[in-house]
């Protein structure tokens, strides 16, 4: 166990197999999970094995240039809430281009601070001075590039 970690103990699910998908496929609504390959901030798993992102939790509307996230914290009081939507964020600048809006929101009645949460996740400026922070940025980019995955 690891000391000073809020949910010391996540579960952890088993990771899916998926179909690899084609460049004929790529307007599927949902983005590949597999391609995303963030993880978790607290633990050495991925946000999908510990349930946070699910496919079904991504929905991409190509014609009109969308993206919703909504994803689910493991506890109602996570620290980490924010480190996980800003790590969304950023992945996703990799796989679309900046036209696309995104919005990234916590499942409803899954954080205590859904509310703040979901309009900090939402606002440029925020988003913005959060990534100008020397640890945030290194602690969004150890979940983004990290090989233990």
């Amino acid at each position: 166990m690891t000391l000073g970690l809020i949910n010391a103990n996540p579960v952890v699910h088993a990771k899916k197999e998926r179909v690899v998908r084609t460049e004929d496929s790529h307007t599927d609504d949902a983005l590949n999970l597999t391609e995303l390959h963030i993880r978790d901030p607290e633990h050495p798993y991925s946000l999908e094995q510990l349930s946070v992102l699910s496919e079904e939790s991504i929905t991409v509307d190509e014609k009109l240039g969308r993206i919703l996230i909504t994803f689910t914290p493991t506890i109602q009081h996570c620290s980490m809430v924010t480190v996980i939507g800003l790590c969304l964020r950023e992945k996703l600048k990799d796989h679309f281009p900046p036209h696309f809006k995104v919005d990234i929101k916590v499942a409803p009645g899954s954080h205590a601070n859904e509310e703040s949460v979901n309009k900090q996740l939402n606002d440029k400026e925020r988003v913005s001075a959060a990534l100008e922070n020397p640890h945030l940025r290194q602690l969004v980019d150890e979940c983004l590039y990290s090989s233990e995955l």
